[in-house]
């Protein structure tokens, strides 16, 4: 997003590996602007800590996410115009779902834990554990945008109402 090369991620990757990272995260854009199919490659086969690799459902990306098999794979909504994501997965209607499934069923098959990046509301966790998730991730994005303290009390609750709900629903959540 930056238009530059540094920093450089693998590099990055190495550095906080040492410093006692537990996992990295890494997101393939289609128009690889944040991180390039031989950086996924390199961290694929040089981390010691769990990969995480957020990824949209394109098919070539998933194509390498199964190649690759990543400890987890986080399928992520994806606009061009975002520098970066602005919000969860779409799961409140049956087509968006019906879209997400045989995602989540190819990187199921392929062995790799799969893991939705939504929005914090009941309706999206309970859709995707429906669609036999392993886990969520939480978008925060209107928790960090908050601009007073009753409206971050707001968005803490809900947070904290989603996250609840997952783990009640047996996923892990992130």
């Amino acid at each position: 997003a930056r238009k530059t090369d540094e920093p450089d991620p693998v590099r990055a990757a190495a550095l906080v590996e040492l410093a006692g990272a537990d996992g990295i995260t890494v997101h393939l854009r289609e128009d690889r602007r944040h991180i390039h199919d031989r950086d996924v490659r390199l961290l694929a086969d040089t981390l010691r800590t769990p990969l995480n690799l957020e990824l949209a459902s394109a098919p070539d990306i998933l194509d390498l996410a199964v190649e690759l098999l990543p400890h987890q794979a986080t399928v992520v909504p994806e606009r061009r115009e975002e520098i970066t994501t602005e919000g969860g997965l779409g799961l409140a209607d049956a087509d968006a779902r019906a879209r997400v499934a045989p995602v989540v069923a190819r990187l199921r098959d392929a062995g790799i834990r799969t893991s939705l990046f939504i929005d914090p509301a009941e309706d999206a966790v309970r859709a995707s554990a429906g669609l036999g998730v392993e886990a969520v991730e939480l978008h925060t994005g209107e928790y960090a945008n908050a601009r007073t303290a009753p409206e971050r009390q707001r968005q803490v609750e809900r947070l904290a109402r989603a996250a609840v709900l997952g783990r009640e629903l047996g996923l892990d959540v992130h």
